[in-house]
């Protein structure tokens, strides 16, 4: 049922998402082995650089894992995984400074991440039932095609939250940098690694909304060639 012809169009996406998420880890593995000049820690970093912008409040917490960095807008926690937390490397340094990014987003009110918080709920609930009900419908046949529509309606949300990651994204890499050099926690030799860091990070959010991009055009030939 889905493959046929239209696997084309996801071949060059699926061949850039596994060329970016390559990249990424060969990157930050690189970096990872690199101790930034200073001896800060990405704790250390991120706390800074989060008091720089008056963000007392925002509190720092570890947490398990590796790379399951994130910022918390509800609670107001920036979370730093056991692997960034207490590391003096560039690639950790680049990835705290780059949460702390979301957190200044969050406070000044940066439209798109308020456009993607809101969609959270919308795009999670595409991305549990919409290839649920775009199965069925097509298993059921032409009385299938209402289910096929709304399947295709929910994974468009799922898609829009994907693309509108891509401007918050790299958004919060751009003020991470400037934060790095305007409060001088990064000598200039520094910069340019850490810069290459989020550039690779950035890739997989590309190469995700692009395979999503390309599988939502795949979904709609189908069902048009249905009618």
């Amino acid at each position: 049922m889905f493959w046929d012809t239209t696997i084309i169009l996801l071949i060059p996406a699926l061949i850039f998402a596994m060329y970016a998420q390559a990249k990424v880890q060969s990157t930050f593995s690189k970096y990872a082995r690199v101790r930034n000049r200073y001896g800060y820690t990405a704790e250390e970093v991120a706390r800074k650089i989060l008091d720089s912008m008056g963000l007392y409040d925002v509190r720092i917490e570890r947490i398990p894992g590796n790379l399951t960095d994130h910022y918390d807008p509800r609670a107001k926690v920036l979370r730093l995984s056991e692997s960034v937390y207490g590391s003096e490397s560039i690639a950790a340094i680049g990835v705290a400074a780059h949460e702390a990014g979301h957190a200044i987003q969050h406070a000044k009110g940066y439209v798109p991440l308020t456009v993607r918080n809101s969609l959270v709920p919308v795009a999670n609930l595409g991305a549990n039932l919409a290839w649920p009900l775009i199965i069925l419908g097509f298993f059921m046949g032409a009385p299938g095609l209402h289910l096929i529509n709304i399947g295709i309606l929910l994974f468009s949300a799922a898609v829009l939250f994907q693309v509108i990651t891509l401007p918050v994204e790299f958004d919060a890499s751009n003020r991470a940098i400037a934060l790095l050099q305007s409060n001088a926690l990064f000598t200039r030799e520094d910069i340019e690694p850490a810069r290459k860091v989020l550039q690779a990070a950035a890739l997989t959010y590309v190469a995700a909304a692009l395979v999503s991009i390309m599988q939502l055009l795949r979904l709609i030939i189908i069902r048009n060639s249905r009618e």
